[in-house]
């Protein structure tokens, strides 16, 4: 076990590129947590969050302890087109990269093929064990959290619970956290794939693209602020992870 561990510090601490990924990994895995802990601890900056959008309304029957009202921006008919429209783009990201990487492994002895190679697995990978295992197969089931229009903060019939609680009543594809937020985040990761004279150009587009799809996310009821920010961020920690698992990996077998 020991030599095991010698050999894991030995390749990151002696390898340029395994050493980077993995300090970058460690400082995203060492923010998301610290990003629950504050919502966690100051709920009431999800409840602020979510009220800046909720529209209230007075009750059909007079009832003091009852809040009547919703998020309008759901039911404007332009945002939900956009919101449908970019709900997309991951998937459309997923097609454009599989093609790049099918391209690739037909032409193996291209210049820089096997770094191409390396980074579009790790990109699928990551789409793959972030927004759909870790988000939508696991935290969203297991996590119990209603969704903002559900809790009767906000004419809901489920009582709030902060982010990482895990003691709330929703029953199937809860609040935390957001998959589409994880898309989202994971449209960003792709800025790192694009050849540098394109990042200028194509770069902005894809982050106004993650950002307001978040934002929906949050002005339509559908989530908290806490469960789209780290949704975001669950993307990039786990590309930043992967990317040092394969760097350690490499590191490694060139030290044999």
């Amino acid at each position: 076990m020991t030599s095991r561990l010698n050999a894991l510090y030995d390749a990151i601490v002696h390898d340029r590129q395994a050493r980077r990924w993995t300090m970058l990994a460690l400082a995203l895995v060492f923010l998301w947590f610290l990003m629950l802990a504050l919502f966690h601890f100051m709920p009431q900056l999800d409840i602020a969050a979510s009220r800046a959008f909720f529209m209230p309304e007075t009750c059909p029957e007079a009832n003091a302890t009852r809040v009547c009202g919703g998020f309008t921006y759901g039911r404007d008919t332009l945002y939900a087109f956009l919101r449908r429209a970019l709900f997309y783009a991951p998937a459309i990201g997923a097609v454009a990269l599989v093609i790049a990487l099918v391209h690739a492994l037909r032409h193996p002895q291209a210049p820089d093929s096997a770094r191409r190679i390396k980074n579009y697995a790790v990109s699928l990978i990551t789409l793959l064990l972030g927004p759909y295992v870790l988000v939508n197969l696991i935290l969203k089931q297991l996590s119990e959290r209603p969704r903002p229009y559900e809790t009767d903060l906000f004419a809901g019939p489920l009582p709030f619970v902060p982010a990482g609680s895990f003691a709330g009543q929703c029953d199937d594809n809860c609040s935390f956290i957001s998959g589409e937020a994880a898309g989202a985040g994971w449209l960003v990761c792709l800025i790192f794939l694009l050849p540098e004279r394109l990042r200028p150009v194509l770069g902005p587009a894809i982050v106004v693209i993650s950002l307001v799809t978040s934002a929906f996310r949050v002005a339509f009821g559908g989530h908290y602020l806490s469960d789209v920010l780290l949704g975001w961020l669950s993307s990039p920690v786990l590309f930043a992870l992967i990317f040092a698992v394969f760097e350690i990996t490499r590191s490694r077998k060139n030290q044999r």
